[in-house]
């Protein structure tokens, strides 16, 4: 079955899927000010999802010719983005929960702690999603590959900026006085 979508219509997929994907980053940053009561960790969290989306539709515009398989930017693809946003966002947010929690030390020492704490269990999730889409990668259809293909990229970028984009623009944002704040909290 094939089906074709008119000009209009795709104009109106594509304000909303700008919409939808607007709406979660402002609801996910409003929850992080409200949880952290700083307005870093949104930033920081807002910068790796931004990160995470560009990559993906970049590399999906540059090997669009190139790939043997279907690669629109359809319904299927906008399903791959939101999905690479909302990995991305619980690994960037379980990173922050270790920061905001009980480590002794200078803010560096918590900082360096945190990422320390959660790398190996983010790489594990990663190596086990990537594992399972290359498996259906390989073994599915010819319908499905270009929306696997998107959730890989975005599985492996989304990992690398929750750990290397996030938390660096959180720490470069606070000022030296938050930053004390966080010391003394985890003094003892």
């Amino acid at each position: 079955q094939a089906s074709k979508v008119g000009a209009a219509i795709s104009a109106d997929i594509k304000t909303n899927s700008f919409w939808a994907v607007i709406g979660a980053m402002l609801v996910v940053g409003l929850y992080l000010v409200i949880s952290f009561r700083k307005w870093q960790y949104s930033l920081g969290a807002i910068a790796a999802v931004l990160h995470d989306v560009i990559f993906v539709l970049g590399l999906y515009s540059l090997l669009y010719k190139y790939m043997p398989f279907h690669m629109e930017m359809d319904q299927h693809f906008i399903a791959a983005i939101l999905t690479v946003i909302g990995y991305s966002m619980n690994d960037t947010v379980i990173v922050f929960e270790f920061l905001a929690g009980n480590v002794k030390g200078s803010f560096k020492d918590v900082v360096n702690a945190s990422i320390n704490t959660t790398l190996s269990r983010t790489i594990n999730t990663s190596l086990t999603m990537v594992l399972v889409l290359l498996i259906m990668f390989i073994f599915g259809g010819d319908s499905i590959r270009g929306f696997i293909f998107a959730m890989l990229i975005g599985i492996v970028v989304g990992t690398y900026s929750s750990l290397f984009i996030a938390t660096p623009v959180l720490v470069d944002t606070m000022s030296k006085k938050e930053i004390e704040e966080i010391e003394s909290h985890h003094k003892g």
